[in-house]
């Protein structure tokens, strides 16, 4: 992922971490995908899958903050390399993030189930955010191994697709539970999944902003989507 240096091992810490950051996202979007299909077939063996896999992932965001902490404290990096490090570190954070929304997800599938009304509401926007969830944080992952920019830049752009889903699903949640107060519990439920969902994407356009931040020496997490862009492509 990074220049060569004079120092192969340098390297070599550099590219380990990196890989670990790769399987780590894996593990993450492996967890979303299987939340989503519990969701999509109120399985509840899938949902505790989910729950129980959320330790392993905690476990690896500490390995891998620890191992940059080290790298950087050895071998002192400057420019692209120290920026390299600490993006790491924030992409982990997200990564995790994501995962304990995934959690979320199991956690509220099972409640659905419980409650026995699940089926009562029409959750399209849900799956189809969903699918692009999943699709955006692999494309990130993607992006963050070849460090390209202009694939993050697209990143950010589609992000704006899943916060539209989420907004049309809120529309239509606030009708059903208008016409039918017996769906209100289950509607919060289903909100809760909706919200988790948008903030997986949410973490993926993080990654994405973290990869031009790399490569560029540009922070762009807090301007324009347009400017983002231009800051990318230049």
């Amino acid at each position: 992922m990074s220049d060569k240096h004079l120092s192969s091992q340098f390297d070599a810490d550099l590219n380990a971490v990196s890989s670990k950051v790769l399987e780590m996202g894996g593990l993450v979007e492996s967890q979303i995908t299987s939340a989503m299909q519990a969701l999509n077939e109120f399985d509840i063996q899938i949902a505790d899958q989910v729950i129980g896999a959320e330790t392993r992932l905690n476990m690896m965001e500490v390995e891998i903050d620890e191992e940059c902490s080290n790298i950087i404290a050895r071998r002192q990096p400057a420019a692209r390399d120290l920026r390299l490090l600490m993006a790491i570190s924030k992409t982990i954070t997200n990564l995790e993030r994501a995962g304990d929304e995934a959690e979320k997800i199991a956690k509220r599938v099972k409640r659905i189930n419980e409650d026995g009304a699940g089926r009562t509401v029409n959750i399209a926007e849900i799956k189809l955010s969903g699918e692009m969830a999943v699709s955006i944080l692999r494309r990130a992952l993607d992006a963050f191994a070849r460090l390209d920019t202009v694939a993050a830049a697209q990143i950010v752009r589609d992000d704006k697709a899943i916060d539209d889903e989420f907004r049309a699903f809120v529309r239509k949640l606030v009708t059903y539970m208008m016409e039918d107060p017996r769906t209100i519990s289950v509607g919060l439920d289903y909100l809760f999944i909706a919200k988790a969902v948008e903030r997986i994407g949410d973490h993926a356009k993080n990654i994405a902003e973290f990869i031009i931040y790399i490569v560029k020496g540009t922070d762009v997490r807090h301007i324009s989507r347009d400017q983002l862009e231009r800051e990318a492509l230049s």
